[in-house]
């Protein structure tokens, strides 16, 4: 009851001209009185200042750069970034949304303490860079564009799925509602702003989801250059995506040049390692994820635990739903449940092979729907030659890739490592490396079941060729240890990161030796593959 009273009243208070401002500057002292929190740069942000002070740089031709963000993790993240580039001399604008989630309602009371908050912390930086607030305190009834009502919708439905993690929803959910309402009540605003304060670069971390996702459409929209970037599971490294949505991981350009240059012994011992570090569960180098719960056993262990025979097995690998890499990704199914399900129904009559189901061991740590109930609520009981294995299990996925002889994946990475193992790998849906040669890649229902009834009736046919391997295990290097770019901070324990590389260094000519080249490509200068690997092509 106590909750539900706070609440009430924050609600009233939030109605109330000044409210919000009395209580921010009496009762919480100049603190939000919220979980938002800015404490990470907030204690920084004098030293950043005296670094910028000092190491400043004067630029003939400024450019005007606009930073957006929301959700105040990423907005620490993204100041830092304006910071920057105000150090370098340009006309920075940092435009936020002082949020502290995305998936529940906030009280205009509780935003306002948190927008006064927010405006607090920066206050000294304003002196370096323009600091603008897109909170909706009075909506706006104006008529906007066709286009950005679609934006609008289509971003929504990108948070509800990535929130509920599903790929179906009632858009009667207060979710979907309550994002509908968020996003077009920023979007009214930034098209406003942008249509009278036109920027030369728009920097948006994600693009995909939230109000970033809204910022990074309009903008391309409105023809306005815009760069969207991400954080991987490497440290020290950013994924940059210019006038493109970075977590589509689009590496045609990439993979147009390295797919000419021959890869060293000493590249191919570095991926050696990455991914014997995968298959062994163990954390390798600056990666910081897991990529499986236990160590391997064998496939004569694996065979003899799931009763699998001497029929060809076909291995089929989940992804977790709502995550950002998955949204959007269907190529000729509805989407990813959908794939799977007509899958299963083929292989009933397929006896002479035997489908395992590797249900991503990710999804302990989610709560949407489970791949599981997906093929229980198909088939309850599932006949002898299809076994399901549950994200708990303590299979090692890559067991699985030893006995396989065919693979089937939707966009994850266990594609990739099928191919790099030999096996022929059918991809459903849109992955960075889906069309690189060394997969096979149906556009509709139609070719998706000729490719995968050829396999099954005659396997030799299917089997990569060793330039095909080669092609996996260069295309691999080059995504991993190519594609991603130096960065100082990643989002993920970034503070520590700032620590050991702060503003004095990034700012030094060591630092700008080092980074200085991956900020420029955030406000446009071209991510050329062909000068980024000048030194490999005239060898």
């Amino acid at each position: 009851m106590q909750t539900t009273y706070k609440e009430t009243i924050s609600k009233i208070l939030g109605e109330i001209p000044l409210t919000a401002e009395f209580y921010f500057q009496l009762k919480n002292k100049g603190e939000p009185g919220t979980r938002y929190s800015l404490k990470n740069i907030q204690a920084r942000l004098p030293q950043i200042l005296k670094d910028i002070e000092q190491f400043k740089t004067e630029q003939k031709k400024p450019k005007k750069i606009f930073v957006f963000t929301s959700l105040h993790y990423w907005v620490e993240q993204a100041a830092t970034v304006s910071l920057y580039f105000a150090a370098k001399g340009h006309h920075v604008t940092f435009g936020y949304l002082p949020y502290a989630d995305w998936q529940k309602p906030v009280n205009k009371f509780d935003l306002r303490r948190q927008d006064l908050y927010t405006k607090k912390v920066f206050e000294d930086a304003e002196k370096y860079m323009d600091i603008v607030s897109f909170l909706p305190i009075h909506p706006s009834y104006k008529s906007i564009p066709e286009e950005l009502h679609h934006i609008i919708e289509e971003v929504s439905t990108y948070d509800t799925q990535y929130t509920l993690q599903v790929e179906e929803f009632d858009q009667n959910d207060p979710l979907f509602k309550m994002r509908m309402e968020r996003n077009e009540s920023f979007a009214r605003l930034l098209y406003s702003w942008l249509k009278n304060n036109r920027p030369d670069y728009v920097i948006i971390p994600n693009g995909t989801i939230q109000e970033m996702g809204v910022a990074y459409r309009i903008a391309k929209w409105m023809n306005i250059p815009v760069t969207t970037y991400e954080f991987g599971e490497q440290r020290k490294r950013i994924w940059i995506a210019q006038n493109r949505e970075v977590m589509r991981q689009e590496t045609d350009d990439l993979w147009e040049i390295r797919k000419n240059i021959q890869v060293t012994d000493e590249e191919l011992e570095k991926v050696k390692a990455m991914f014997g570090a995968r298959q062994h569960a163990n954390i390798w180098e600056n990666f910081s994820r897991r990529w499986q719960g236990s160590d391997r056993v064998g496939s004569e262990k694996v065979r003899e635990s799931l009763k699998l025979d001497d029929r060809p097995v076909v291995f089929l690998a989940t992804n977790v739903l709502g995550d950002s890499l998955t949204l959007g990704r269907h190529t000729f199914s509805k989407n990813m449940a959908e794939w799977i399900e007509r899958t299963v129904q083929y292989f009933v009559e397929r006896t002479d092979a035997q489908l395992v189901i590797r249900v991503h061991p990710g999804e302990q740590l989610t709560h949407g729907t489970s791949m599981v109930d997906v093929v229980r609520n198909l088939l309850p009981k599932l006949p002898e030659h299809i076994h399901l294995i549950t994200p708990t299990d303590k299979t090692n996925s890559y067991d699985l890739v030893d006995i396989a002889r065919l693979g089937l994946v939707y966009t994850t990475t266990m594609g990739l490592e099928m191919s790099m193992s030999g096996v022929p790998v059918i991809v459903a849906g849109q992955t960075h490396y889906r069309g690189r040669g060394f997969t096979f890649d149906p556009e509709n229902w139609v070719s998706y079941y000729k490719i995968l009834g050829g396999m099954l009736d005659d396997p030799e046919k299917a089997v990569l060729s060793e330039t095909q391997v080669k092609q996996a295990w260069a295309y691999a290097y080059s995504f991993f240890f190519e594609y991603a770019r130096p960065f100082p901070w990643h989002l993920v324990k970034m503070w520590d990161d700032f620590d050991r590389r702060p503003f004095s260094y990034i700012l030094s000519k060591e630092g700008q030796v080092e980074y200085g080249t991956s900020f420029e490509y955030l406000i446009g200068k071209k991510l050329d593959w062909a000068e980024i690997f000048a030194d490999k092509l005239e060898k």
